[in-house]
């Protein structure tokens, strides 16, 4: 095990300072390639009943067992976007500039999310109107929160969080069976993995900056990542569903989300570390080991079940 250094806000600062005219660079990247869509248009409205008229009832969802719990942990987790906001702006700062341009932006573009996927729902009935409102209620008032906010640990784990989201979103899609869900989750994971991209690339900045404080804030997410979702009421039993239909596994989560991401980074080629840095890439190079050894485990288990999977998506 390995900790990531303590956090200095002094520094934190000072990075950010740094970082800020690739943040603006990023940004106007982000800004050219992003796609205004709109929510109404992915919504067969034409489906719509009246529920006082016509309450919903079990029968009436044409997506059932997993598809259903992936579509509700995925609308859950969206809807916690006040914390995740509060959270970003205290990682990124406040003020003027690229960083608070971005939270805004960012902001901006995950509320879509939560919209659309609930229009759909309601307006599918695929999904418990009055049981997805009360677990907005919950999610909402328990919130979300992290241990740290330490920059570049929240740097990191954006980066593979919004990975992780893009893959397990778009997995739901293909998973339901379903031509307007597939596009509405489609459409979304394009917007996650253009977060990933500044996300990504921002801390990509930050490691040739300081390289061994990025390197043991990296492994620390690493070893402590969890979905921003684990705290919906019976998480995980949904997630070992949603990993058994092949929508997010342990596989996925190391080959698709770790692996491309550290690779990019090139953890493993970095020169000039430090002690601690260097103790903690032997250990991410263990941890790293052990996920392969697990999904292996999963897969030999899996392989001896009936479980209907999706195939993998990029």
């Amino acid at each position: 095990m390995t900790d990531s250094p303590p956090q200095d806000l002094h520094a934190d600062q000072a990075l950010l300072f740094e970082l800020e005219p690739e943040a603006a660079r990023l940004y106007d990247r982000h800004a050219k390639v992003a796609e205004e869509w709109f929510p109404h248009d992915y919504i067969p409205y034409r489906l719509g009943r009246d529920f006082d008229k016509e309450p919903w009832t079990p029968d009436q969802p044409r997506l059932t067992g997993v598809a259903q719990t992936a579509f509700e942990v995925n609308l859950l987790t969206e809807d916690n976007l006040p914390s995740y906001h509060r959270l970003i702006h205290g990682m990124f700062g406040a003020g003027d500039g690229a960083w608070i341009n971005w939270i805004g932006r960012w902001t901006a573009e995950e509320g879509r999310h939560a919209i659309v996927l609930r229009d759909y729902l309601t307006v599918t009935r695929n999904l418990d109107p009055i049981a997805l409102e009360r677990g907005r209620m919950t999610q909402l008032m328990n919130g979300y929160d992290r241990s740290t906010v330490d920059t570049l640990r929240g740097l990191a784990y954006v980066a593979f969080q919004e990975l992780a989201t893009r893959i397990s979103h778009k997995n739901t899609g293909k998973y339901s069976d379903d031509p307007v869900a597939n596009r509405i989750m489609t459409r979304i994971a394009a917007d996650e993995n253009l977060h990933m991209v500044f996300y990504r690339d921002i801390l990509g900045a930050a490691l040739k900056i300081q390289p061994s404080r990025a390197v043991q804030a990296i492994v620390a997410e690493v070893l402590a990542f969890q979905m921003p979702g684990n705290g919906i009421p019976g998480f995980l039993r949904k997630a070992a569903a949603i990993a058994k239909a092949g929508i997010y596994d342990i596989r996925i989560h190391r080959d698709d989300v770790l692996m491309p991401i550290l690779n990019h980074w090139k953890i493993f080629e970095l020169t000039g570390l430090d002690a601690a840095a260097e103790e903690a890439r032997r250990v991410l190079s263990a941890h790293l080991d052990e996920l392969e050894l697990a999904a292996r485990r999963f897969e030999e288990k899996l392989a001896l079940s009936t479980t209907p999977r999706v195939a993998r998506a990029g």
